[in-house]
């Protein structure tokens, strides 16, 4: 019967049976542990000791429309403290602001947004025109 009821804790703690549709409708997941912080993107992370080492630290994403995020809206800092490079979050350590170092900047590979270059060679094929009856 406790097992039941974790289920049953589990999925209210993640939204309810929507919530959890949601979450493995767009993380393949679901997950909890406590908040440890939230960046100025939306951008909110988590640390459940309860999970595998190497696996209980996470980010959960603000979902703008289905599937759209990606690990590049992830900032320096919160990146550091999800791949273990440091045990504080930038929430009790502050980063060094640095003056070089530009604002986060999401990636738009892949989407209508991208940069993409036109050419300026001649192409090596050029296609056939008939000639025209005059």
């Amino acid at each position: 019967m406790s097992k039941i009821k974790k289920s049953l804790d589990f999925v209210g703690k993640i939204g309810g049976v929507q919530g959890a549709f949601w979450r493995f409708l767009r993380e393949g997941t679901a997950r909890i542990g406590t908040c440890v912080g939230e960046d100025k993107y939306g951008n909110k992370y988590y640390q459940n000791d309860w999970y595998f080492y190497g696996r209980n630290r996470y980010v959960v994403y603000p979902y703008a429309g289905r599937m759209e995020y990606d690990a590049t809206q992830v900032p320096a800092e919160w990146h550091r403290w999800l791949h273990y490079m440091t045990d504080d979050t930038p929430v009790a350590v502050k980063p060094v602001q640095r003056k070089f170092l530009l604002d986060h900047e999401r990636n738009y590979s892949g989407t209508k947004q991208e940069y993409v270059p036109y050419s300026t060679t001649k192409p090596k094929i050029e296609s056939w025109e008939p000639p025209k009856n005059s």
